[in-house]
């Protein structure tokens, strides 16, 4: 219904992006509501969320809205989206080309991932597949307390879940610094860093993170970010997912924002998350678009 704050003018959009439809529902101030579908893929067009806010101008306005001129966004008040770009990436295996960074020793971990098996009796047992194409071993080495022996050495340091970290063995830069040159001219440019212990211990992840955007990584996707949770396997595939999926998702919104015009860095603009949230599509202070999720946590 149309909220007695409304702007008499304005109009809200909710789009849904499938891969075959777009649907779109808008509702003006007065309470009049407009519904359009069209097909999410036409040669007549460069992107259908674009195409039905512009058609639905026209119907609210009486007025033409030429499809090669940027959208007028006077009158729109907010867009919220919901697009299924990132999950036809991931179903299709069209995502990135990515690395995984992760300690020496346990490259293979996330490929052997917890072992669950559904299906206890069956003979043929499927492994999933890895999203990264690459694996790059830190050497570098953290224990919790509880697991540190005097022989091991090492400074003990609080981390930030008030747990006590011992660094076993400080990270090598300067050889992480020549595999990650050897990621980039394979043409690799995402890389998801999930390092042992990162969950309270960031430093190191944090240092490989700095490395990989001074080389031209143009994705990084650190599991200390991302998912900062205990067990190392989740929190693994939740960034390999993120490097994987994100550079789709930051291609997808900027293809879409370039066809209005300046003033819609003055409208609400809102994408659905997997969890059903919302999340801005603006710039957020680390450079890096909302949906990074670095202020929305």
């Amino acid at each position: 219904m149309a909220s007695a704050t409304m702007a008499d003018n304005k109009l809200w959009f909710s789009i849904d992006r499938g891969g075959t439809f777009t649907d779109v529902f808008c509702q003006e101030a007065s309470g009049k509501q407009h519904v359009l579908k069209l097909l999410s893929v036409d040669p007549s067009y460069k992107d259908a969320p674009t195409e039905g806010i512009r058609r639905v101008l026209e119907l609210a306005t009486g007025k033409p809205h030429p499809r090669d001129a940027l959208v007028d966004t006077s009158r729109i008040a907010s867009i919220r989206m919901g697009t299924t770009v990132a999950t036809n990436a991931l179903l299709e295996r069209k995502g990135d080309r990515c690395a995984l960074v992760t300690t020496k020793g346990f490259k293979d971990l996330l490929h052997i991932g917890n072992q669950s098996r559904p299906n206890i009796f069956d003979l043929e047992i499927k492994c999933p597949g890895v999203l990264y194409e690459h694996v790059i071993e830190v050497d570098e080495r953290v224990a919790l307390v509880q697991e540190r022996s005097a022989s091991l050495g090492g400074d003990v340091v609080t981390g930030v879940t008030g747990e006590e970290v011992q660094v076993v063995k400080p990270i090598d830069l300067a050889r992480l610094r020549q595999d990650l040159c050897e990621c980039l001219e394979k043409g690799i440019k995402a890389v998801a860093v999930m390092l042992l212990h990162s969950y309270t211990f960031r430093t190191h992840e944090q240092a490989v993170g700095d490395l990989c955007k001074e080389l031209g990584f143009t994705q990084v996707s650190l599991s200390s970010e991302v998912m900062p949770m205990v067990k190392a396997v989740p929190r693994g595939l939740t960034s390999c997912a993120d490097a994987y999926l994100n550079p789709s998702i930051q291609r997808y919104l900027t293809t879409f924002k370039v066809g209005f015009d300046a003033g819609l860095k003055d409208v609400e603009l809102l994408f659905m998350q997997s969890d059903g949230g919302l999340a801005g599509g603006r710039q957020c202070e680390c450079g890096e678009h909302e949906m990074c999720g670095c202020d929305i946590r």
